[in-house]
């Protein structure tokens, strides 16, 4: 087990940074990371040979002095929580040749691009809506493409570091923020924030075998269509948004059997669903003009209308379910719908 934690934690070694170090603003972030590893650094014990179990092109971005870059550093208690969370298999496969995507990945989801000050956070917050519990957030993609909330609440002061700000599911150690480096910062955070490591395909066939399922017709067409379908949901490395209709909605089509059976069309309608690229619901609005309004290149060339106000999100006169919005996916996002769309041609 030891070697195993050892092992991420240096793999996650370019992501610490020692706070003595934070004003050598000629040091990048891997710079400071490689100067910590011979220093006495306890809550940060990891052997930095070992960040070979990742790709080298997070080293490489953590080293481009033309980078902008905040990253959210987890101890090595925290580590040590998630390898206590997983069990020793579970977490020992993240390292193995198979993992290596998903270490990929929760690496990732710790860096954000822009560097991004302690006070930029509490100023967003601040710019934020409260909720009825006073309580504010802010949604940040990460360089996985997924995105997380960065939460406090406010009190009748205004909202500061002290007030319980969390990253995720992690809180900030207060005493180790604002770690500066010519290519960004480091926020040191006390737990491992992991991604959605599930793909869309995943996801769409657990979601149709749930006790309340939502997504079986959608399902058996996925099946019933091009294969290129499936392989696109299911494609680690992919980036795209899935509108995807509730069964009820496959029930109110016309002739829904015919269309099954009709591979060509079939599989024409569901890449009408699909929009390349990850856009989560609060990018939506940039996609729209003036007007709220915008034709979107979906996935089988067609365009689909999408509009965006007061009342809601609707992408060709369906709406997007306020509940069932930014199922987060490793290789893109899922909004629900209630109606099939259909492209004109």
């Amino acid at each position: 087990m030891y070697r195993i934690i050892v092992a991420i934690l240096a793999a996650f070694a370019l992501l610490v940074a020692l706070p003595a170090l934070a004003d050598g603003h000629d040091a990048t972030i891997a710079d400071i990371v490689l100067a910590s590893a011979e220093a006495e650094m306890p809550e940060f014990s990891a052997l930095l040979a070992a960040v070979s179990a990742a790709d080298p092109g997070i080293v490489a971005a953590l080293a481009d002095p033309e980078a902008e870059l905040t990253v959210f550093a987890p101890t090595d208690a925290a580590f040590a929580a998630l390898a206590e969370a997983l069990g020793e298999e579970a977490f020992g496969a993240i390292l193995s040749e198979e993992g290596t995507s998903r270490l990929n990945e929760i690496l990732l989801y710790h860096v954000v691009a822009g560097s991004i000050g302690s006070a930029d956070v509490v100023a967003a917050l601040e710019g934020a809506e409260a909720d009825d519990m006073g309580h504010v957030s802010v949604p940040v993609v990460t360089l996985s493409g997924q995105a997380f909330d960065v939460a406090g609440a406010m009190g009748e002061e205004a909202l500061d570091l002290g007030a319980g700000i969390t990253v995720a599911e992690a809180g900030l150690v207060l005493d180790m923020i604002d770690i500066e480096a010519s290519n960004g910062v480091i926020h040191v955070i006390d737990a491992v924030i992991v991604p959605e490591l599930r793909t869309i395909a995943d996801i769409v066939v657990e979601l149709a075998g749930a006790e309340e399922p939502q997504f079986t017709t959608l399902l058996t067409a996925v099946g019933a269509a091009d294969p290129g379908v499936l392989e696109l949901l299911a494609d680690p490395a992919a980036a795209v948004t899935v509108f995807a209709p509730v069964d009820a909605a496959f029930a109110a089509v016309e002739g829904l059997e015919d269309i099954v059976a009709d591979a060509d069309l079939l599989t024409a309608i569901l890449q009408y669903h699909v929009y390349p690229g990850t856009v989560y619901s609060f990018q939506l609005g940039g996609l729209v003009d003036d007007m709220g309004n915008a034709a979107v290149a979906m996935a089988n060339g067609s365009e689909a209308s999408l509009s965006v106000s007061d009342m809601g999100v609707m992408i060709d006169g369906a709406n997007i379910v306020l509940e069932l919005v930014d199922i987060e996916a490793s290789n893109g996002v899922i909004h629900v719908i209630d109606a099939v769309i259909v492209p004109s041609s």
